[in-house]
């Protein structure tokens, strides 16, 4: 039963990272709304790694850093695209550049005039392979300083100093640009996850289970204690609390996206010291 849950967790994780840019098989944000510019820190990240193009959710945090999940960085060809657009396509083509040759991902040629940067996982992640030392955090290092608006990480231990018992209570405010889950316009009327619009989106979540890596919140958008969760596309993203950030999306337990979400948490010493050899601190 655990090996499985594992597994299963893998494959969601690997998901959740990333989405093939303009191919429809996508999923996002359940009962997510429309961001605007309610949160400008938080951007869409493009990549390549041996199987195709992707993109993941991210957050400036420094005017050189960008955090976001390892499953988004490790294994990535070339260099990372980096947008901050809170709308990038409302229908196909999405107008992301294509990288000249695949197989290499990214060259400065490709992306010239675009912000885009190197990526980097943290050394100890597990690829969901050992809950206790799960360390799905990566950072995007942009080639340039970036004048633009940055979020904070929470302090060391903030998620801890949740009261016993509050945690369901405590509602959590996740951002990125996973896309829609809806009802087809045709055919059965069951929710389907749907590739455009391509939007940045936000949703309100209250957390359910609290490990010593781990952060779980409910994203069933039939919870009335919040709005939705997050799904495929929205990997690497920001969940904040307090306006700081305490996790990024990490992974989903279900196919459609109406279940628990899991996020890596960034409030722990493993994460924050890597962060500070970066330059980032709370």
């Amino acid at each position: 039963m655990f090996k499985r849950l594992v597994a299963s967790l893998a494959v969601m994780g690997t998901a959740l990272s990333a989405l093939l840019i303009g191919v429809p098989a996508a999923q996002a944000s359940t009962g997510g709304t429309p961001d605007g510019e309610l949160h400008p820190s938080v951007g869409m990240i493009v990549f390549y790694q041996p199987d195709g193009r992707f993109r993941c959710s991210a957050t400036q945090v420094s005017p050189t850093v960008i955090l976001t999940a390892a499953h988004c960085t490790a294994g990535t060809l070339g260099l990372t695209l980096v947008t901050f657009e809170s709308v990038i396509a409302e229908q196909p083509p999405s107008g992301i550049p294509a990288a000249a040759d695949p197989s290499v991902g990214y060259t400065a040629v490709d992306l010239a005039g675009l912000t885009y940067g190197t990526a980097y996982a943290h050394p100890n992640y597990s690829n969901f392979t050992d809950l206790k030392n799960w360390n799905d955090v990566g950072v995007v290092v942009l080639s340039q300083p970036l004048d633009h608006a940055t979020s904070a990480l929470a302090p060391a231990g903030r998620l801890d100093q949740i009261p016993t018992g509050s945690l369901s209570k405590t509602i959590f405010t996740g951002v990125g640009y996973g896309t829609e889950v809806r009802k087809p316009d045709s055919g059965p009327q069951k929710p389907t996850p749907m590739s455009y619009p391509l939007i940045r989106r936000y949703w309100e979540t209250p957390g359910q289970k609290l490990t010593p890596q781990i952060l779980q919140v409910n994203g069933n958008p039939n919870d009335t204690r919040g709005t939705g969760g997050s799904c495929f596309g929205d990997s690497g993203g920001p969940l904040f609390l307090d306006n700081q950030i305490v996790g990024v999306t990490s992974y989903g337990y279900t196919a459609n996206c109406r279940y628990l979400d899991g996020y890596q948490r960034v409030d722990i010493p493993v994460v924050q010291d890597w962060l500070a050899t970066f330059g980032v601190t709370p």
